[in-house]
């Protein structure tokens, strides 16, 4: 199969200004804002207080939301395929619904199986809300701009965790954890589900149906051995990426910063994220994909190790959580422009989806792997040296993923 051109296959999808939904845009930065922020940031601010007043394992809380992350890793691949045919909208709209309904679940479950129950089925939620879809519907709709609309999404997404970490916190001062969630269900319910129903209302842009466009094609450029190295490197970075985030909260208990503390310092990483993504584009007109994901990859592991060796002052600490959160904010571009990069974007949803279900199902297991080590390594500062050496790995191996579209941009750079 002979490779789409990335810098013109954008233009094949059909997407144009005309096709482009107005309200697509800014209501994806919200809902990107609003479902990270309660579905994914704030578990690692309320975890503690859920152990501590149900008298549940830390452990057995982890494994619940990391089986969420594990259920959307799988359902991402099925994600995919319906997305490259029939578009966001529906997708979305029943996505957000499903996620208030696990919220709930969260927050009312009784017992221990009923808390797995809603994480698993968050996780169905996460496969139908966060960046996968989003970044599927704006690489189809903006076509060769797509990497501006990419990164204002990311821009915006960024802020979930300076947003709801720190709220999260504050609500969690004055109610229960259970009343935490119920009000950050209903912030979820009014923001996400309307949001989604009424702006990605626009038509689907068709692909070309060329041989080298069809199922088979996807599947080949699936099996070759650039994607699947692709594939171990975004596995490895997501796994120290994911465990970092979760651990940092803990890490920071542990040196005896009181929770608020931790939470800020988490949430303030969100606002390097945004600040670190404003300088993608740049970076990625004077780099190849290759050079950017060895580069950015070693970067995220050199901050870990900063987590790791540095017990203070807290304005330090806070310092690091920015600068970590700018490397962590353009690793999330680099996995969205990955596929395109390389493959264009004719199948974007499905190539992206079985990219991203290792590298999520790394991250799912991060939260409870990270945990589990934490005691046998004799805390969390040793778990942060031991996942900045898995970034390590990543970034050794992330050489051999060019592709020969890739090496010819080198070569004429």
């Amino acid at each position: 199969m002979t490779s789409a051109d990335p810098r013109t296959s954008g233009a094949a999808t059909g997407s144009g200004d005309r096709s482009r939904p107005r309200a697509a845009l800014p209501a994806l930065c919200l809902t990107q804002i609003t479902s990270w922020g309660i579905v994914y940031y704030a578990f690692p601010v309320l975890n503690p207080e859920i152990t501590a007043a149900t008298g549940w394992p830390t452990g057995a809380t982890t494994a619940a939301f990391s089986l969420g992350l594990l259920v959307s890793a799988l359902a991402g691949i099925r994600v995919g395929h319906i997305l490259d045919r029939r578009g966001p909208r529906a997708l979305m709209t029943v996505g957000s619904t499903l996620g208030v309904v696990s919220m709930l679940m969260v927050a009312t479950a009784p017992a221990m199986p009923v808390f797995i129950a809603g994480w698993t089925l968050a996780g169905l939620a996460m496969a139908a809300t966060f960046y996968q879809p989003a970044f599927a519907a704006l690489t189809r709709w903006w076509g060769p701009d797509h990497v501006r609309a990419l990164t204002m999404v990311t821009l915006a997404g960024g802020l979930a965790s300076t947003v709801f970490a720190p709220l999260t916190a504050a609500l969690a001062d004055h109610l229960s954890w259970r009343h935490t969630y119920l009000v950050l269900a209903g912030i979820l319910a009014v923001v996400t589900i309307p949001a989604h129903a009424l702006a990605l209302r626009a038509p689907w842009p068709q692909v070309p149906t060329s041989p080298a466009h069809t199922a088979e094609g996807a599947a080949e450029v699936g099996r070759s051995r650039p994607f699947l190295l692709l594939a171990a490197v975004f596995t490895l970075s997501s796994f120290a990426m994911f465990a970092v985030v979760v651990a940092l909260v803990p890490l920071l208990l542990e040196r005896g910063y009181t929770t608020s503390q931790a939470a800020w310092a988490l949430g303030i990483g969100g606002a390097g994220q945004t600040l670190g993504r404003t300088a993608y584009a740049t970076v990625a007109r004077r780099t190849t994909a290759t050079a950017r994901t060895t580069i950015l990859i070693a970067l995220g592991g050199l901050t870990t190790v900063a987590f790791a060796a540095v017990p203070g002052p807290y304005v330090l600490l806070v310092a690091v959580s920015v600068v970590a959160g700018m490397i962590r904010g353009n690793l999330t571009l680099l996995q969205a422009t990955a596929v395109t990069d390389r493959w264009g974007t004719t199948h974007y949803g499905r190539l992206s989806g079985l990219l991203a279900a290792p590298a999520t199902t790394a991250a799912a297991l991060a939260p409870f792997v990270g945990a589990a080590l934490a005691v046998p390594l004799g805390g969390y500062g040793p778990l942060f040296f031991l996942l900045a050496t898995v970034s390590v790995a990543a970034a050794l191996i992330a050489p051999w993923t060019a592709t020969s579209a890739v090496r010819r941009r080198s070569l004429r750079l």
